[in-house]
């Protein structure tokens, strides 16, 4: 019966488990070699023939015939009166086998030997997974969504092997149920307690990079290379891309004709918004190009200190700054430069500063106007009441009180 049951244990590794032939008859061989090595004190003299496909196993040993009296190593020699039992024609020295049954085995020792195999295979399984998506960090995958929690998702990758994606490596706005189709990115892929456990992500600048690849047939060819992604996900992306090749415009083709590449992209990262920069080594037509779409007048580099002033008319300093910080935090990152912003000063006006006001405007709402790169009267004066709302995400009734306010200053 214990025979039966063993047998059944190695079909069903064999119809479960992701391992080849040849690897599970090999475990199967050192099962059953740590188990004789064990029982005998050592193993060296048996044969072991598995046959997977049937459920067989055979254990040979082999022993040299020695004269009655003689045996000084009884897992190793035979007497003579014992191996003419087995076969009547056997002479002293010559090599008897003798075939091991599984029922020679106790029960013990069976139990022994499953729970062996079971370990010997989740063994081999864990580290055939570690090992895999170790080369894999940073390629693209789609995966299934199996489990979905507040801080994490459990994806299943083709294989069924579990997969994380953390909260923290979400896109805010990222909403998955049981069964959706998920696309990320390999992050990393950590050990705890002997457990390998792949972290993916969608945050990574190295997701939009390869969404890149996906999208637009130059990258992925080498004809276009990506030198730097720096990213706010789900709000804002900077990504610098050049080519060698003079007849390729590497913004044109990784936007497309009218967007069509990059709406696909904008799409998956939940309606980000992605500035395509051409690179270059002049520092100042960098930073220029970086604080796209605001235009400026001047800029002035300090390398020493990697710091950069730029100057522009006032109505664009909004532009430069964006919404949040976002457009001038990303673009000190993409150029590695820390990026001042201040007012081109051969503009002459008639301005107050937004401070100047406190009295009659309350302070959170001053701080929204500021954040967004609105500091004086006039640089909000410039904007309709919806693009302000928009801008700040303030009332428009607060704004049109704002408005009010700033005007009569100037009347």
């Amino acid at each position: 019966m214990e025979h039966i049951n063993l047998v059944a244990t190695f079909s069903e590794f064999k119809e479960f488990k992701n391992i080849d032939r040849e690897t599970m008859m090999r475990i199967l061989e050192d099962v059953f070699r740590h188990m004789l090595s064990k029982r005998y004190g050592s193993d060296e003299n048996f044969d072991i023939i598995v046959n997977i496909d049937k459920g067989d196993l055979e254990i040979w040993r082999n022993r040299i015939v020695v004269e009655d009296g003689a045996v000084t190593d009884e897992n190793k020699e035979i007497p003579y009166s014992d191996a003419v039992k087995i076969e009547p024609d056997f002479e002293i020295g010559e090599e008897v086998s003798e075939e091991i049954k599984m029922e020679d085995f106790g029960r013990r020792d069976i139990l022994a030997i499953r729970q062996n195999l079971i370990s010997k295979v989740q063994e081999y399984e864990k580290d055939n997974v570690y090992k895999k998506y170790k080369d894999k960090i940073g390629e693209l995958l789609t995966g299934e969504v199996y489990q979905a929690w507040k801080k994490e998702i459990m994806v299943l990758d083709d294989e069924n092997i579990e997969l994380v994606l953390p909260r923290s490596e979400q896109i805010p706005g990222d909403h998955y149920r049981k069964g959706d189709s998920i696309r990320a990115v390999v992050h990393r892929v950590d050990l705890k307690n002997n457990q390998p456990t792949i972290i993916l992500s969608r945050t990574s600048p190295v997701f939009l990079e390869r969404l890149f690849e996906l999208e637009v047939p130059e990258v992925y060819d080498g004809l276009i290379t990506i030198r730097k992604i720096v990213r706010v996900p789900g709000e804002r992306a900077k990504v610098a891309v050049e080519s060698y090749d003079d007849r390729i415009d590497p913004v044109g083709a990784c936007v497309g004709m009218k967007g069509s590449r990059i709406h696909g992209i904008v799409r998956e990262l939940r309606n980000e918004n992605i500035d395509v920069i051409n690179y270059t080594t002049n520092s100042q037509l960098f930073i220029s190009r970086s604080l796209s779409p605001a235009k400026i007048t001047n800029i002035t580099i300090d390398e020493e200190n990697g710091k950069a002033e730029v100057y522009m008319k006032p109505d664009q300093v909004s532009l430069a700054i964006g919404k949040g910080g976002y457009n001038i935090k990303l673009a000190g990152k993409l150029t590695g430069y820390e990026i001042d912003v201040f007012r081109d000063s051969e503009t002459e006006y008639d301005d107050v500063d937004l401070q100047e006001f406190s009295d009659e405007i309350e302070q959170w709402v001053i701080d929204a106007f500021l954040a967004i790169g609105l500091d004086t009267a006039r640089s909000v004066l410039n904007y309709p009441v919806e693009e302000l709302a928009k801008r700040t995400d303030l009332e428009e009734e607060t704004i049109a009180e704002v408005l009010k306010t700033l005007q009569a200053e100037f009347e």
